[in-house]
């Protein structure tokens, strides 16, 4: 705790959101994070797959300046998943010489939604479109990946599915470092170690042609330095360069650090982890660059002593990348669960153990609670001027559901890797997730909406609730999910929000949602001055089509849902009429 900064949190009694709070913390709420990671992972295989073989295995959370707005925005790399090509295409010229390789990146803002519920995409399709200020990809094609778990050859007589296009398929060869199979010498050294006599009796396998392996980016790392405990998430970035980057975080641990309480992490017992490098991997040819995240730590300085070439300063990675390190989730909720004991800096509290927190419980996907995981979130931190990239975990006392504090970790720039503590009063309750789940659930109109969607076909599904601080208040947002039993396939049709002491408002959008809760007031979008000349009246013309189209596709959506609620106040009218006769 003594690399803690602990503040308090001061709520007012009987304060409410309002529109200039909303207007102080813009930033703050055009991030809410409306799209989680799974269900957008099912939306991305639904609409951005374009060929069976490929697959998102995940969609990484990153923020990016986005036409000169700082945005959190949820990343997905296009892989290549060799098992699902059709069972005829399983041969082995097919899986070693021809599909190679996953291509490019789907780019959304985590808080932007279509009417039809689907993401508002910034880079997407194949080859990548970038729009609205997204990083251009240049070099989309990834050979080293989290699904690349097997050996290829380039460079050979077979030429290399690159992309689908309207004109057919694409070919394109790998251009970067491999080692050559240029003798049999070294075809009969790989044959024996993948034991795959292919390599030595095709004719595909010219002297230019080059094998490509340990191509996963845990595998790869770990084969250059196996002393490093590696995060089970690494994230691609779209670099400024052009260029698609894996950043994975790394660990140095030990289970002998004195007077230091051990803490599981998966099978491994540790009582002493920093998050001491961070490793770069290039997606197109697998090079890697190792930093020193953690110059404090003795143990990667040990390291440094022996592989002086391997580690180099943080001030030397390209600031295009350092601009997207993350404080890691996982290392971030060792220290959260440590916190929930070692808040108490009192002795005679410590002792006796009369303060101990938890994390929160929530209602997510399933109907049953589960434990709230950490998450990020752009927001403007107290008494900070501007928004910045965070990642927070709520707490609450043990066995009681209300909320007594959070902790940040910070992102940004100097600010990395910062840890601050924000205690509320005693004096006053604040609601905790498990408290606000239970108000969505009892409000009846919410309540009946629930019921109505999940016997018409579909199912519903309710996102992660997050706890947002905004100014001296908190605001709690929840995105509500709509599926069909027989597909993966949800779309996002509404956003609750709840304000302390206040009931739950759930409305199509979240700028509905927000008006629910002003009121009488009203929270206005904004619009970006035109930045040279004067507007072409006719973008005034097209922005008016615009939004009568939308406003139109709303309002049949608004009537279809009118039309199935009188058809169920119709049919319970008949049944009812029948068990009377």
């Amino acid at each position: 705790s003594d690399r803690v900064a602990e503040e308090a949190f001061f709520t007012e009694e009987g304060a409410t959101v309002d529109q200039q709070l909303i207007l102080d913390n813009k930033a703050t709420i055009d991030n809410i994070r409306l799209w989680d990671d799974r269900p957008l992972r099912d939306v991305y295989n639904q609409i951005q797959f374009f060929r069976l073989q490929y697959s998102f295995l995940d969609i990484d959370i990153d923020r990016y300046m986005i036409d000169g707005d700082y945005r959190q925005v949820m990343v997905g790399s296009r892989e290549l998943v060799q098992a699902q090509l059709p069972e005829t295409a399983q041969t082995w010229v097919n899986r070693k010489l021809q599909y190679t390789h996953g291509y490019g990146v789907a780019m959304s803002p985590v808080t932007e939604f279509t009417t039809d519920g689907l993401p508002v995409f910034i880079i997407k399709d194949i080859p990548p479109a970038s729009v609205k200020g997204a990083p251009k990809v240049d070099k989309p094609q990834i050979y080293f990946g989290e699904a690349t778990d097997d050996w290829v050859i380039v460079g050979s007589k077979t030429p290399e599915f690159d992309h689908p296009s309207t004109d057919g398929a694409v070919y394109k060869s790998y251009s970067g470092p491999g080692i050559f199979l240029d003798s049999f010498l070294r075809k009969l050294i790989f044959a024996i170690n993948f034991g795959d006599l292919n390599l030595l009796i095709t004719g595909e396998v010219t002297p230019e042609s080059q094998i490509l392996y340990y191509r996963t980016i845990t595998e790869r790392v770990e084969r250059v330095a196996p002393f490093l405990y590696l995060d089970s998430d690494p994230y691609i970035v779209s670099s400024d360069d052009g260029q698609l980057y894996w950043i994975q975080d790394a660990y140095t641990i030990s289970d002998r650090y004195p007077y230091s309480e051990p803490n599981g992490i998966e099978e491994t017992k540790v009582n002493y982890i920093r998050n001491s490098a961070k490793i770069v991997v290039n997606a197109y040819d697998g090079s890697m660059e190792f930093f020193i995240a953690d110059p404090e730590d003795a143990i990667i300085n040990t390291y440094v002593d022996v592989f002086p070439s391997l580690f180099k300063p943080m001030s030397e990675m390209p600031q295009t990348l350092k601009s997207h390190i993350r404080y890691p989730e996982n290392f971030f909720a060792v220290q959260a669960d440590k916190y929930l004991k070692f808040h108490m800096t009192d002795p005679q509290i410590f002792y006796n153990q009369e303060d101990l927190w938890e994390f929160p419980r929530e209602i997510f996907f399933g109907e049953s609670a589960q434990t709230m995981e950490p998450y990020y979130l752009i927001m403007k931190l107290p008494d900070q001027e501007k928004e910045e990239f965070v990642l927070i975990m709520p707490f609450t006392p043990l066995n009681k559901p209300n909320l007594v504090g959070w902790l940040a970790a910070r992102n940004d720039g100097d600010k990395y890797g910062k840890l601050i503590a924000f205690t509320f009063s005693n004096e006053r309750q604040i609601d905790g997730p498990q408290q606000v789940d239970a108000r969505i659930d009892v409000n009846p109109k919410i309540s009946e909406s629930f019921t109505l969607w999940s016997q018409s076909g579909s199912k519903v599904l309710r996102g992660n609730l997050l706890v947002i601080p905004v100014g001296n208040n908190i605001l709690y947002a929840e995105p509500v999910y709509l599926q069909a039993e027989d597909i993966e396939y949800p779309q996002l049709t509404r956003v609750v929000l709840v304000q302390q002491g206040e009931e739950p408002v759930m409305e199509p959008s979240l700028e509905k949602s927000l008006n629910a809760i002003l009121g009488e007031e009203r929270y206005v979008v904004t619009e970006k001055p035109v930045t040279s000349g004067e507007r072409d009246p006719l973008d005034s013309i097209k922005m008016q089509i615009e939004q009568a189209r939308t406003s139109l596709s709303a309002l049949q959506k608004e009537f279809i849902n009118l039309l199935d609620s009188l058809g169920e106040i119709v049919d319970s009218g008949i049944m009812k009429s029948d068990n009377n006769d």
